[in-house]
Order: structure tokens, then sequence, then C-alpha cells
């Protein structure tokens, strides 16, 4: 069977455990077109190709191609889907902040933990026959609990029909930024609060030992205070409001022209502490986080985003939900640690 007599049907959205286009995929392998000008493209793409359906572009057609048959019908909410991906890729913040990401088909998961003492962290010599030491690692009390975030797509077919589907992506994109801004809430929720498991991060102030500085200004003194209370782990990564990161850029501390040209040459901000500054409005005002990124978050991730193939399908758009489960779990709470200004 080739791409351009697979029959498409809706009740490839609903096979358990597999997405519409691992479906496509098994049906109709990329791996069938290797040497040949299909290379390259998935089996969705080669369906738009079947369909002759132009997505982006200045030849991008309108939404109506999607429904000129009902089997073209079925690729629009994977259409949608993808492009909503996309805009909850574009300036995420959470791949900087999570040390893995946990697929997990359920809404209750329970995580790991591992607590070591101060004695079980030194790395001391075992000499010949003596027992190693041990490091305990065991599940969390409390379950981590994982939370639905979306946006209703509400539009009528006529609506929408003839509009490009180059200019509806961008309004799909603004709904993946959206769903993206309230995982990057939880994430920070989690950080600061802790997971449920009575392990909420450890809170400095400015101006309070063993902060040094005057309460209510950030000097780059209490920065190197702060940094200093991270030890075994490395503070690599600050999270940071707007005002807080206005105050920290105009520190003389971080006006090194090697700073400047990172960031004109990769658009990403490092501390003289060499540590990745990242901002977001997400974040409270008058505080920041310092975390090390290869420690401190795991994401738990159910299915990915989620649309109503059926409505989309059938009723052609009006109203859909456009969802994506997660929820975040602490690995090692002393790995991230918040301060107030």
């Amino acid at each position: 069977m080739t791409y351009d007599n697979l029959r498409l049907e809706k009740g490839m959205y609903g096979e358990s455990g597999r997405t519409f286009t691992q479906v496509l995929e098994a049906a109709d392998p990329s791996e069938s077109y290797r040497g040949t000008p299909l290379e390259g493209l998935d089996a969705f793409q080669r369906q738009l190709k079947r369909f002759d359906i132009h997505v982006k572009g200045s030849r991008s057609d309108a939404v109506e191609k999607f429904f000129r048959t009902t089997e073209s019908a079925v690729l629009f909410p994977e259409f949608v889907s993808r492009v909503v991906r996309q805009g909850m890729e574009e300036d995420n913040v959470l791949p900087a902040i999570t040390a893995t990401t946990t697929q997990f088909d359920g809404m209750d998961y329970r995580s790991i933990s591992s607590v070591p003492s101060e004695e079980e962290k030194s790395l001391k010599r075992v000499e010949e026959g003596a027992q190693l030491p041990q490091t305990a690692v065991r599940t969390q009390s409390n379950l981590v609990r994982l939370h639905k975030r979306g946006r209703m797509l509400v539009a009528s077919y006529e609506a929408i029909r003839f509009q490009r589907l180059d200019l509806f992506s961008i309004t799909l994109r603004q709904i993946g930024a959206h769903i993206a801004r309230m995982h990057l809430e939880d994430a920070i929720r989690v950080i600061m609060d802790g997971d449920g498991n009575d392990n909420p991060a450890e809170t400095f102030e400015v101006g309070r030992e063993p902060i040094g500085g005057a309460g209510g200004r950030l000097s780059y003194e209490a920065l190197l205070d702060f940094w200093s209370q991270f030890d075994p782990y490395s503070m690599n990564t600050i999270l940071a409001p707007n005002a807080v990161m206005l105050d920290m850029l105009k520190m003389s501390e971080f006006q090194n022209p090697l700073t400047g040209l990172n960031f004109q040459g990769t658009g990403t901000l490092s501390t003289p502490l060499g540590a990745t500054l990242l901002r977001t409005s997400a974040m409270p005002a008058g505080k920041l986080i310092g975390l090390d990124r290869s420690y401190a978050l795991e994401m738990v991730s159910a299915g990915g985003v989620t649309v109503e193939y059926d409505k989309l399908i059938d009723r052609q758009v009006e109203r859909a939900a456009i969802t994506s489960i997660s929820g975040f779990a602490k690995l090692y709470a002393d790995a991230g640690k918040v301060l107030t200004i």
C-alpha cells in the first residue's frame, strides 16, 4: 500500500498508545521512500502532498481545502495539533529547566527520590573488604498530580473556510504558546512550593544571613552569596521576572563585552557566575530562582497535545478543545533555591 491509496478514517485517532502519525507510519513506513523524491517527508506530510494541501508559504491553501473530501478532512486535527505543538516549542523555557521528561499514561504519577545525608554525599575511600556506602532510592510518599491545560477553539467553518492556512496557523501557535506558559507556571510553583512531598525550595532573603547586601536591592554580592549555597550542586540556571532581570543587567559585573557578544550571536544571556539567565513573566515579582537544571525537576507528560478530532472533522470546528496534560516532580530539593529581594 502506498501513500496515495491509503484509506483514512477518524478511528485512526482513537488507537490506544499510538498517535495519528504513528498509525500512519505503521501503514505507510517512511523507510520505503529512501532514495525517492519523497524522502524526508513523514507519513502525514505525504498525505498533505496526496491531497495537494499547502499549509505554509505564499501558496498556502484556504482551510476549506482540508474538507474537500471526507478522507482529507481526517488530516485536519493532526494539522491543528502540529501547529499548536510548534507554538508550544517556540521560546519555551521548560526544556532549559527540566532534567528529564517522562511519558506517562494516567493522571497520578509517583516519582522517586534520593535524599542523601552529608555523610552519604562524601566519597570516602573504601578499604579492601569493607562495605560500600549506600544511596537509598525510594518512591515518593505522595502522588504528583498532572493537570490538563488548554484552550477552546471557537469558530464556525463559515468564519474560517476562506482563511489561508498560513494565517490560521498564527492563531494556533498562539494557543500553543499560552498552553506552554501555563505549564511553566506549574513548574515554577512546584520548584518553589514542592510537589506535595514536603520538599519546598529553600528560600533566602537579601540582607539576611547568609545573603549579604541590603534588603529590597539586588546586588552582585547577594548573587555571589546565593550562588555559594548550591554546593554540591551548580547554579547553572536563573529564572527571573523582567524587573529583576533588568536590575541584574545594570550591574557593572554583567556588562562584560563577551556577555554582550554571546547574547548578540546566540540570543542566550549568561551571567558572570556561569548561569544561563532566563526571563519570564511567570515568575513572581521580587524573586528569582536558581537551580541546577540537571537535577532539579522532572516533567511528566501524558500524551502530548490532544484535540477533539470528532468535532474538528464532523462539525467542522465550531467548538474544539485543544489540551495538553503534564505535571512536575522535584528530583533533588536542594538543586533549586529561591532568592527574595
